[in-house]
């Protein structure tokens, strides 16, 4: 790789300007070149206020990158990646990655026939103090089961209370789900049964999981909780007593750098294979649709 990383930038809503357009701008290995959105003027002014191009179409924006990062709806993206992939592009990807198993399962397969880089923005996972956690869980091992919180009020009111996919019944699921589902599933091993699935009307969910090698964990989920800040907490116990996930919570923001530094990595090595990749992103795709068959 000679020189900073093209990234083009597909959507232009709230996540796109809090994290995707502002990383992709001040990561040193890297350069939002261009930015395509279904809103042209949307388009426009993310990309004048991060000096990119705005494209007039998606292909136009993929002669113009080495890379393409999502911020945009889960359907919408499994339409857009697999042509990125096939284009030869690495991949950012936001989760879920689709909005079921097959259109998951299409990126996938695009992702394996072109040999691209593709992570999934499971922001916890690339910030410090988690990796910390899941380096000495695995190390002590002995894990019997294990809680998570994830409780906020983020469709309730600001950026996100807008956004159509989150407002539908299963939005908390669909949106904080993959991140909370993906920290209990690395902590106690891969989730194999859903033993568990209830959402009141309120949207609050209640799941129960079974992990390989014996492992449960419970998961109480909603975006309708009106606390400030979020609560946002897990921990497993076992042989070794309790052992809970720190309060510290890195900014989005750094937590995307990770990413990108996992990523560039990655292009430079010519590896596909990363703890957050899309295999991953697909298994998470294939648990979400297993809660909603339970449920």
């Amino acid at each position: 790789m000679d020189g900073a990383l093209r990234v083009g930038l597909v959507g232009a809503g709230p996540w796109a300007h809090r994290v995707h357009a502002p990383g992709l701008r001040e990561h040193p290995g890297t350069r939002l070149a261009a930015v395509w959105a279904r809103r042209p003027e949307a388009a426009e002014a993310l990309a004048a206020e991060h000096g990119a191009d705005a494209a007039g179409s998606v292909d136009e924006l993929l002669d113009a990158v080495d890379a393409v990062a999502f911020a945009v709806p889960p359907s919408v993206q499994a339409e857009l990646a697999p042509r990125a992939a096939r284009a030869g592009k690495h991949l950012v990807l936001e989760k879920p990655l689709a909005a079921d198993p097959a259109g998951a399962e299409g990126i996938v397969q695009a992702v394996s026939e072109s040999g691209v880089a593709a992570l999934v923005v499971l922001t916890r996972r690339f910030a410090p103090e988690v990796r910390h956690w899941l380096a000495e869980l695995r190390e002590l091992g002995g894990w019997q089961g294990g809680t998570g919180r994830w409780l906020a009020g983020g469709l309730l009111a600001g950026d996100y209370a807008a956004s159509p996919w989150r407002q539908e019944d299963d939005g908390a699921l669909v949106d904080a789900g993959p991140h909370a589902i993906d920290l209990l599933d690395a902590a106690l091993g891969e989730i194999e049964q859903v033993l568990f699935a209830r959402r009141d009307a309120h949207g609050l969910w209640q799941l129960v999981f079974g992990h390989r090698g014996g492992a449960t964990s419970t998961l109480t989920l909603s975006l309708r909780v009106p606390v400030q800040p979020s609560l946002v907490d897990f921990a497993v116990y076992g042989e070794h007593g309790c052992a809970p996930l720190g309060s510290r919570r890195t900014a989005a923001r750094e937590c995307y750098a990770n990413l990108l530094d996992d990523l560039l990595a990655m292009v430079r090595d010519g590896r596909t294979g990363h703890p957050c990749d899309v295999r991953r992103g697909l298994h998470l795709q294939r648990v979400l649709a297993d809660v909603l068959k339970a449920r």
